[in-house]
């Protein structure tokens, strides 16, 4: 099944958007495929503007959300995974939804474990049950 964070994403932009208010992205900074100039990341996380007024071609795909972001006057071209999300919200009430952490993959596969062997059963008890 695909993921419903980009759908859920897209609804909740057009809601903030719809009722006059400032969408705001909270981002893992540390994410792979996070591209953010790094002097806006404190904490490894990211809030970006996401408004009409700072952005310039948003998109917001299935994979990623995309768009170009002055900072400090110079323009950049922002590249967040949807993984990396982990909120939605309007600057003006904090109203939105957050999203859990998503674990990224493993880069390799971990070894295959040896099965513990189960103890030998003892001897057999009574229990009393009531």
């Amino acid at each position: 099944m695909t993921s419903n964070r980009p759908y859920l994403l897209r609804a909740i932009h057009e809601w903030i958007i719809d009722n006059d208010l400032t969408p705001y992205l909270l981002v893992k900074a540390d994410a792979p495929g996070v591209r953010v100039p790094q002097s806006a990341v404190k904490d490894n996380r990211v809030v970006l503007s996401v408004s009409s007024r700072a952005v310039a071609r948003l998109e917001i795909g299935m994979d990623a959300v995309s768009f170009m972001a002055r900072f400090s006057g110079v323009s950049h071209a922002i590249e967040v995974p949807m993984s990396a999300v982990l909120a939605i919200y309007a600057q003006e009430n904090g109203q939105g939804m957050m999203f859990p952490e998503e674990d990224a993959p493993p880069s390799t596969p971990s070894p295959p474990q040896t099965p513990t062997p189960e103890p030998k059963p003892g001897r057999p008890r009574l229990h009393v049950v009531k």
